[in-house]
């Protein structure tokens, strides 16, 4: 029997690791089926959570813009499949190691603080093996199964997004400019896989989601400001609070993203339906950056927010659309 002293400071353990404790082999000790099953589709669930899916499927669809639109005749279905495939697993591999590399910072912040490896249901190290695998073969897929070039682009994307943009993140708010980089390359990735090289157009293509990127993502910015301020992170409406520079910079892209968007019609990716749709497009756009540069209210940035992220799917269909017919 149990002194009272052993009773009193025995460790409450679970069931099956009070049996290892007892000193019960681990080969006898089992848990139930169905708490096995339960845990496997957690882990696998918090696995998929650092790919960030839905900011991947953003990347995936412009990928496949770019791939389209640089053979509208079509590629072989190996070279879309590889293309698709190693994108992804390349984007969702630089989300693995962005929020390892982030998850001090994630953990302050109430939006972010429940991703699975600032809440700790996964390790760093953990994450860190997923992201370097998911990468690795993502390369490797496209340099074997698409051409180099694609393959060369997709690895600038990763270093330029884990190495220059995540680690300036924590040190200056020109990050924002810093973090567009990337995030504008999947549709160069699909163009070098349909056409092996990189050229005027792809350059076109990378401009309009570029300049995109900078109202989407202060939208974004002022709505979470506070978040962002409690992490530490000097982005442009923490560093000033006013909101007067973020409004500015907001419309200043804005409205370089109008000129920009219709390029494709004079290198030979668009006509004049396009062009209509992107200058109504970019006007509205505009618009709305004028009210959040004048009013800086969270209505004006959510407002503008909502637009930004239905803008790119629109105007890449109506692109993709008019390439079709032109």
């Amino acid at each position: 029997m149990k002194t009272t002293l052993e009773a009193r400071t025995a460790p409450t353990l679970a069931p099956s690791q009070e049996a290892v404790y007892l000193g019960a082999a681990p080969d006898r000790v089992h848990a139930a089926p169905g708490r096995i099953r339960t845990d496997a589709h957690r882990r696998s669930s918090d696995f998929l959570a650092l790919t960030k899916p839905r900011l991947n499927l953003l990347v995936l669809i412009t990928t496949l813009g770019g791939l389209y639109l640089g053979a509208p005749a079509g590629v072989p279905l190996w070279v879309l499949f590889h293309a698709l495939v190693g994108t992804a697993l390349v984007a969702g591999g630089a989300a693995a190691l962005n929020q390892v590399w982030e998850r001090d910072t994630d953990g302050l912040m109430r939006r972010t603080r429940l991703r699975p490896v600032p809440d700790g249901r996964l390790q760093p190290a953990e994450g860190t093996r997923f992201g370097l695998l998911l990468s690795a073969v993502g390369l490797i897929q496209l340099t074997l199964g698409v051409n180099l070039p694609a393959a060369l682009i997709a690895a600038v994307t990763l270093g330029s997004y884990i190495l220059l943009y995540t680690p300036l993140k924590r040190r200056t708010w020109h990050s924002t400019l810093v973090g567009a980089f990337p995030g504008a390359l999947p549709p160069v990735i699909g163009w070098a896989a349909a056409t092996e090289r990189i050229d005027l157009a792809a350059l076109t293509l990378f401009g309009i989601v570029f300049f995109w990127q900078i109202p989407h993502f202060l939208a974004i910015a002022w709505l979470y400001r506070e978040d962002y301020a409690r992490a530490g992170l000097p982005l442009l409406p923490v560093v000033e609070p006013d909101g007067r520079s973020t409004g500015r910079q907001a419309l200043l892209h804005a409205a370089l993203l109008l000129p920009v968007s219709i390029t494709p019609a004079f290198v030979g990716l668009a006509g004049p339906i396009y062009v209509v749709c992107a200058i109504l497009l970019g006007v509205l756009l505009i618009g709305l950056s004028v009210e959040f540069a004048r009013d800086r209210s969270t209505s004006a940035a959510r407002r503008l927010f909502l637009a930004s992220i239905s803008y790119l799917p629109l105007l890449w269909s109506v692109l993709v659309a008019d390439r079709l017919w032109f």
